[in-house]
């Protein structure tokens, strides 16, 4: 009976990823907060956590204490990016990665690079934060998670662990 339960509780961190993933993940070019360019290409042969956040979003302040958490663990074998998008500012990503002590890359997007990746359209206009894309080496958006009580392992947990454990044995 255990043995079931603890898989129930895992599926949602061990099963594939939401309907965005299983494509070529869309490029980009989109500046940090000192108006540096950051490439997708940047990245590749890593294994690339990409998450889409707002500086005023609780579960974003959360979700970036375990992108720490990750970078702790995994090094230079796993990039985190966080990207973000008006009505933040790169004064508010400043200030944010400042506070809530981010040391990974924080991007600013005015929006195409994130309707890309949440295929936002006219008919689907609705963006919920944090949302986050696990991408092979190879560019391969291989996971995908939003936010919701179904993916706090992914978000406040160690489930991205499992996740990234997985890309990085070749799975």
């Amino acid at each position: 009976m255990m043995k079931i339960l603890a898989a129930l509780l895992l599926l949602p961190v061990l099963a594939p990823g939401g309907t965005l993933s299983n494509r070529r993940a869309p490029s980009f070019a989109l500046p940090d907060s000192k108006l540096v360019y950051h490439d997708i290409l940047d990245y590749r042969g890593k294994v690339l956590i990409l998450e889409f956040m707002q500086t005023t979003c609780p579960h974003c302040v959360k979700f970036s204490a375990t992108l720490e958490k990750v970078k702790a663990k995994y090094g230079d074998k796993v990039a985190i990016v966080s990207i973000s998008t008006p009505p933040d500012t790169t004064a508010m990503m400043e200030q944010y990665a400042a506070k809530n002590k981010v040391t990974a890359t924080m991007l600013f997007d005015y929006g195409l690079t994130t309707a890309a990746y949440l295929k936002v359209t006219p008919k689907n206009p609705t963006v919920n934060f944090p949302h986050v894309f696990v991408i092979d080496g190879k560019g391969m958006i291989r996971d995908d998670y939003a936010y919701s009580e179904a993916t706090l392992p992914i978000f406040e947990g160690t489930g991205l662990f499992a996740v990234i454990d997985k890309l990085l044995a070749g799975k």
